[in-house]
């Protein structure tokens, strides 16, 4: 039994934010997590990346649905003020509500990258 009185594990979004110029993790980005539904976007996770660049949205299992979400990385305190891609947003679909998921976030000051990880 989770904490929010269902049963089941409490589904995992995690990303690794990697800076490929300096070729390092990029450590204290801020990194959001919503999920799309009637009304919009709604925020269900909030975080900042550890020194090894990694965090990870954890979200009680009434709250996972099947549906769009998306990760909006706030870069520009990371990379300095004047950036390309002050905010990235990576929205992806999700049907599979039983297992974890990782989206990886590779970035340089005019260019970015992500995938769907393991």
């Amino acid at each position: 039994m989770s904490g929010d009185g269902t049963t089941g594990h409490v589904v995992t979004v995690s990303t690794h934010v990697l800076d490929t110029v300096r070729g390092a993790p990029a450590a204290d980005v801020y990194v959001r997590l919503e999920r799309r539904d009637s009304t919009g976007w709604r925020q269900l996770s909030e975080g900042h990346t550890d020194a090894d660049g990694r965090v990870a949205h954890s979200v009680p299992m009434r709250s996972w649905q099947a549906g769009g979400y998306r990760l909006v990385f706030y870069v520009e305190p990371y990379l300095g003020g004047g950036a390309f891609f002050p905010e990235i947003i990576v929205a992806f679909q999700l049907t599979d509500t039983s297992r974890d998921y990782h989206v990886p976030l590779l970035l340089s000051p005019y260019g970015y990258t992500t995938y769907r990880g393991s």
